[in-house]
């Protein structure tokens, strides 16, 4: 029986794309450099902000100045974490109705709980999801299991009593490495050259709107 669906933050609950682009072209301003293209930023927020620093200016973390231009990137990114930032298009009818039916819905992140908790908060999220593990809370992150079992632990649950839902490779690992069914997001913020099939997820779902639909064709839920 379905007692929770746990989810990856960015790219999956949450679009915040448009804000990472637009905290990354403005330290890029300052600097001089070509600003960056949405669609170039999308492919990357799933990877971190590393990624996303690594995107604009062309460097490694090896290098000198990225620790850097990644503190100022970070400290820049909390003083606006929601301008932008929703959830995805049809996610909110998704949680209404896993409500209605008391399965809890709870947050499996990479994202550091500096940001995510303000983030919820501001977002009117933070009443309604009843865990959020972030990798503070750990000692390792995904894909390791250890988040997801943790956030299991909080709710009480055994793991084939939740569902993982994801859209990096990392997402996917991480529910199958906690033994616990999967669905993969094509909608999400999927890294260029990654096919969602390659990750062998239990479902694939193209729009949010396709997550209760893939939960009944995982016999996980009854209409």
């Amino acid at each position: 029986m379905l007692k929770a669906v746990l989810f990856d933050l960015d790219g999956t609950l949450l679009d915040t794309a448009a804000d990472f682009t637009r905290v990354l072209n403005s330290l890029l301003s300052e600097h001089g450099l070509p600003l960056q293209h949405y669609d170039a930023v999308r492919h990357r927020v799933s990877d971190g902000a590393r990624a996303v620093v690594n995107l604009g200016f062309s460097l490694t973390p090896e290098h000198p100045d990225f620790d850097g231009l990644l503190n100022a990137f970070l400290d820049r990114y909390e003083q606006a974490l929601s301008e932008q930032t929703s959830l995805f298009p049809g996610m909110d009818e998704q949680l209404q109705a896993l409500e209605a039916r008391d399965i809890a819905w709870g947050i499996v992140t990479n994202k550091p709980e500096r940001f995510t908790t303000p983030l919820l908060e501001q977002l009117g999220l933070t009443e309604r999801c009843a865990t959020a593990i972030c990798p503070d809370h750990v000692r390792e992150r995904k894909p390791a299991a250890e988040p997801i079992l943790l956030a299991c632990a909080q709710l009480g649950i055994r793991a084939d009593e939740a569902v993982y839902v994801g859209d990096h490779r990392r997402d996917i690992e991480a529910g199958q490495n906690a033994q616990m069914p999967t669905i993969a997001c094509r909608y999400g913020y999927v890294s260029e050259g990654e096919t969602p099939e390659d990750w062998n997820p239990d479902r694939i779902i193209d729009t949010p709107q396709g997550l209760l639909a893939a939960l009944r064709d995982l016999q996980l839920l009854e209409d």
